[in-house]
């Protein structure tokens, strides 16, 4: 026979791993934003043990400036990397392919960037509107 104790504990560990389970099947992510975002170049160093550096060219569907910032949010990142993302509306020319350093893609795109999101080694974030004007 189990003691009230022992059922009172488990009834706690029980409820504590059902509290955790459920947070982490109900966050937000990517797929819950309304913009449509498609990932059309995507550059990561071959550096695991130091800074990695991820370059993201991504179309999307409107430009609601808090939705970008949140897809920028919701990126990979880790400590002392930095994680870029640069935003071009559908259908604008995008480049497909990236270089290893800054400026990752020909100056012939600059104008279709729309906004980009930065995350660097510290974690600070920012966003800037039409950043190659």
């Amino acid at each position: 026979m189990i003691s009230p104790s022992r059922k009172k504990v488990t009834l706690v560990i029980a409820l504590v791993v059902s509290l955790m389970l459920w947070n982490a099947f109900t966050q937000e992510g990517v797929n819950d934003l309304e913009t449509e975002f498609r990932e059309v170049a995507f550059y990561r160093n071959e550096n695991n043990t130091g800074p990695v550096k991820r370059v993201y060219v991504v179309t999307v569907s409107d430009t609601t400036w808090s939705e970008l910032e949140a897809f920028g949010n919701f990126q990979p990142h880790n400590k002392l990397g930095t994680t870029e993302v640069f935003f071009f509306l559908k259908g604008s020319q995008t480049p497909t392919k990236l270089n290893s350093t800054a400026p990752y893609f020909p100056a012939e795109f600059n104008i279709a960037v729309v906004g980009k999101y930065e995350k660097n080694a510290s974690g600070l974030t920012s966003f800037r509107k039409y950043p190659m004007d």
